[in-house]
């Protein structure tokens, strides 16, 4: 007899760096009261007199599940990430610490990544069995969109980090995403499994002997089988991660533009830009980063979502909604479940 699924937790609200980012508080309140209307309850951890101001441009805001919690201190982009250690008024110290407190059920952050990332992990330490937590992203593909991490959380990895990543992104991608039976795919130069450095060798190795023990293996994948959908998940380093994800996001603006000034260019041109454009419009929607909101930091013994600090409020509202779900999803003790030694 199956066990019964757990009740959903109470609905505990997200912590949102809402001074984190390029543009400041606006975008991070005007994606609060989206994501608040929505019903996903919000902590808006920043400056309190400048929150109450800014929310008072909206209309309605008052009768929202939107709780301004007072930060005097923000850790800015061009600051060092390991100043949180000594700034524990900082906004991103004080959204970790209502999550560890169990007074918000994630901390959300479009701010410095590497301070978010760094307040993680001292606030809330890591699940037992991960060595290294790692980020993972979305990014679309052929398929709808594929996996990727780490893509910026640690530069220097070991095989087992590799390993490690493949069964926390199966286990998010179940039960956040609800993809059944994911497949995993190791990033390398080639398809046949001699071929990579010593690092994928050794990687290949340790996800082979997994496979059929709580994830799917499918084996190398190269870097066109990413967009193709090959696989549900990607694994690699956070240095060639990163590498992926900054060139993927480039090469889409670059193509957009491509597409732009082809369409501009005469007025036959013009007006069959006028017959596909909502078909641009729905293209467009796909390869927007702010679809999927921020990427979650896997790994940690509590919800931290970094997003990008030029976010806009449609972002900043995915984002929220996006760790309501794996709050919901009782993510953190599923993965913890999974990592435990068996």
């Amino acid at each position: 007899m199956n066990a019964e699924a757990p009740d959903p937790p109470a609905a505990l609200p997200i912590a949102l760096d809402a001074a984190g980012g390029d543009h400041g508080i606006a975008p991070n309140v005007e994606g609060a009261v989206q994501a608040a209307r929505a019903g996903v309850p919000v902590l808006l951890v920043g400056p309190r007199v400048a929150l109450h101001a800014e929310l008072g441009k909206h209309a309605g805001s008052a009768g929202l599940p939107l709780t301004v919690v007072d930060a005097p201190d923000v850790i800015g982009m061009d600051e060092h990430a390991s100043d949180v250690r000594s700034r524990s008024g900082a906004s991103i110290n004080i959204c970790t610490r209502l999550v560890k407190e169990g007074q918000a059920a994630a901390a959300v952050s479009m701010g410095h990544s590497g301070a978010t990332m760094a307040s993680a992990l001292l606030t809330l330490g890591r699940i037992r069995g991960v060595d290294r937590p790692a980020i993972l992203t979305h990014l679309p593909s052929k398929t709808g969109f594929v996996t990727l991490l780490d893509v910026g959380a640690n530069a220097d990895v070991k095989p087992v980090y590799l390993a490690q990543w493949a069964r926390l992104a199966t286990v998010y991608l179940r039960v956040v995403e609800g993809k059944e039976d994911p497949t995993v795919g190791l990033l390398s130069i080639g398809e046949e499994e001699h071929k990579g450095s010593q690092l994928v060798l050794e990687a290949h190795a340790l996800l082979r002997e997994q496979d059929g023990r709580g994830l799917r293996f499918y084996g190398n994948v190269e870097g066109r089988d990413i967009f193709q959908g090959t696989t549900d998940i990607v694994v690699t380093d956070g240095f060639t991660g990163n590498v992926v994800l900054k060139l993927a996001e480039g090469e889409a603006k670059v193509l957009f533009g491509w597409v732009r000034d082809a369409l501009g260019s005469s007025l036959q041109t013009r007006l069959g830009g006028l017959l596909v454009r909502g078909a641009l419009r729905g293209l467009a929607e796909r390869m927007d980063p702010s679809t999927y909101g921020a990427s979650i930091l896997l790994g940690v013994r509590g919800l931290a979502f970094i997003g990008h600090g030029s976010a806009d409020a449609r972002a900043v509202k995915n984002a929220l909604l996006r760790a309501s779900r794996a709050h919901q999803a009782h993510l953190i003790g599923r993965l913890e479940a999974a990592l435990a030694p068996q």
